[in-house]
């Protein structure tokens, strides 16, 4: 349980930190003050499969919402294959291309109701080809 405690907080942490990037904030400088100081178990066999978001998601979902939320950005919760209104007038079929432009061009189409400018640029650098499939096959699994 330790384990799972250590690996959520951490979670939690990135999340804050790209959501303090996407924000425009500055990240702390200074680290947090730790008053846990005993070592997290060590692990000898893998860990159970958890339900939820792959760790790729992660950082997504601070905008992003899966369950049709409002949010910074569109909403996940069945977006696949629906037809977006953009900013411009024009309309466009959430697919797999749509998706991918969308993480590597952000600023390309900005569905109507939501700014620009919001979401980095930087995902173009940080995430693979089988990084971003991981986030459409599960925006696909959002009905």
């Amino acid at each position: 349980m330790r384990k799972w405690r250590h690996m959520m907080l951490g979670l939690l942490g990135l999340a804050l930190l790209l959501a303090l990037a996407c924000g425009g904030a500055a990240a702390p400088t200074v680290p947090p003050k730790v008053t846990d100081t005993t070592s997290p178990p060590t692990v000898t066999e893998p860990p159970p499969a958890v339900d939820g978001p792959p760790a790729q998601v992660a950082a997504c979902v601070v905008c992003h919402t899966p369950d049709g939320r409002p949010g910074v950005g569109p909403t996940w919760q069945g977006i696949y294959g629906s037809e977006e209104t953009l900013t411009d007038g024009t309309t466009v079929t959430v697919d797999d291309a749509y998706i991918r432009e969308s993480i590597l061009e952000p600023n390309t189409k900005i569905v109507e109701g939501f700014q620009p400018n919001l979401m980095p640029p930087t995902f173009r650098d940080t995430l693979s080809d089988s990084d971003i499939a991981v986030i459409i096959d599960y925006i696909k699994s959002l009905k």
